[in-house]
């Protein structure tokens, strides 16, 4: 949630950069600060109406002493009528407040003044890119060669559940197993503290890390509840409603869990194999930092992830997406794509945000230092999502013939050189 004070003094550059991404917010921030100024009027008037009753009472004791019972009679219906007023006019404050609470709630968070300016994917800026060893300019799909080796049952995983739904089986139940290991030990041995957590969370938690209101439709709810669409949503959310010490910052966290999106408006796009699934697999981080590091975590948190990718000898580049292509809580992301032979291009593995205060604020999630609190800013990032990996190395490994391990996975299964 953007800080409406910040809005109010920099109404046009706020609003000029929230308006790079691809909708047009300008309606809407300005019956934000327009509401916010006839709320500070109506403040004004109550606290009037408050100083004129304290004067009001001091005057009924000095009536009091005098015995002057009539104008004290006279004195008491006068307060009680404010009273009236300010009970009305509270009420007005209460239902003001709320509707620009509802209102910032739809306010995606304002994009860093320094990313590329665009309205698509298409204005994303390549940074760099590593080619690895295993660069293959074609191969067949990968869903083809899960097939082939018996390590997904696409069709069962539809019969069970449905489209986007897909059963690991023996080795391929293995292969998720295994590289989770990796990545969990991986990311432990650079600082993350790792967490299982629940998979099913309360409604403030998705609203603070923005998943609801505005992507409600992609949600997987259980009664009141919702399955987590990443393990970002409980990790962040550990520290709701709570000042911390500055020394424990930063905070890295780390969690391998299931994820749960209904990927509502992709109809058409990625209908088979492993890239866009309703339940799949991810290892997430998470960082809670003090503001004037962020950006700096986020780069840190970046080279994590690309040493993920290098771990596993995959071709990949980052991306700098521009504003128009910003997710809702982010004011600065990279996106890591991995090289994917089949389709000749590169797909998205991992995306690395800086929330900056904007969850934080939903949250209340604030820091001590001295005698100041303020706000935290927040981090998260895929370390990486796992079906998408396990895709990309059937892809790269794959000789026509069985399927080269990556050296990494080799102890995993007896150190041997391929899956045949």
């Amino acid at each position: 949630m953007i800080n409406i004070n910040h809005l109010e003094k920099n109404f046009k550059e706020v609003t000029k950069r929230i308006n790079n991404r691809q909708t047009d917010y300008s309606q809407q921030l300005k019956e934000i600060v327009d509401l916010n100024t006839e709320k500070k009027i109506i403040l004004s008037k109550v606290e009037k109406l408050k100083a004129e009753k304290n004067i009001i009472a001091k005057k009924i004791g000095s009536l009091m002493k005098e015995k002057s019972l009539s104008e004290v009679t006279k004195l008491k219906n006068e307060s009680t009528e404010m009273n009236i007023d300010i009970d009305k006019l509270d009420i007005k404050i209460k239902n003001i407040t709320q509707k620009i609470y509802d209102l910032l709630s739809y306010i995606p968070n304002i994009p860093h003044k320094d990313i590329p300016i665009g309205q698509s994917e298409n204005e994303n800026l390549e940074k760099r890119r590593w080619q690895g060893e295993n660069f293959k300019s074609s191969n067949i799909p990968h869903w083809e060669i899960a097939t082939k080796l018996n390590l997904v049952d696409f069709e069962r995983g539809v019969k069970i559940s449905g489209s986007r739904f897909l059963m690991y089986t023996n080795r391929g139940s293995k292969l998720i197993r295994s590289i989770a290991n990796i990545l969990l030990d991986f990311h432990t041995s650079n600082g993350y503290s790792e967490y299982h957590v629940p998979f099913i969370v309360n409604k403030e938690i998705m609203f603070g890390t923005g998943q609801i209101p505005k992507f409600i439709d992609d949600a997987y709810t259980t009664g009141n509840q919702y399955l987590i669409p990443t393990a970002e949503v409980p990790l962040t959310n550990m520290y709701r409603n709570e000042i911390l010490d500055y020394s424990k910052l930063p905070i890295k966290m780390t969690a391998y869990t299931q994820c749960f999106r209904q990927e509502a408006g992709s109809a058409g796009k990625d209908t088979k194999g492993m890239i866009r699934l309703h339940q799949f697999n991810k290892i997430e981080l998470v960082k809670i930092v003090e503001p004037k590091l962020a950006f700096d975590e986020l780069e840190k948190m970046t080279t994590d992830v690309e040493n993920v990718l290098k771990l596993f000898d995959l071709p990949y580049r980052v991306i700098e997406l521009c504003s128009g292509d910003l997710g809702f809580s982010a004011t600065k992301t990279y996106d890591l794509e991995v090289w994917m032979p089949n389709q000749s291009k590169f797909r998205e593995i991992s995306s690395c945000s800086n929330c900056s205060d904007f969850q934080a604020r939903r949250m209340q999630t604030r820091f001590k230092q001295s005698n100041e609190i303020e706000l935290v800013h927040t981090l998260n990032g895929s370390g990486v999502a796992i079906d998408r990996l396990i895709a990309a190395i059937l892809e790269n490994f794959w000789d026509g013939e069985k399927l080269i391990l990556p050296k990494v996975l080799k102890p995993y299964f007896n150190n041997a050189d391929y899956i045949n």
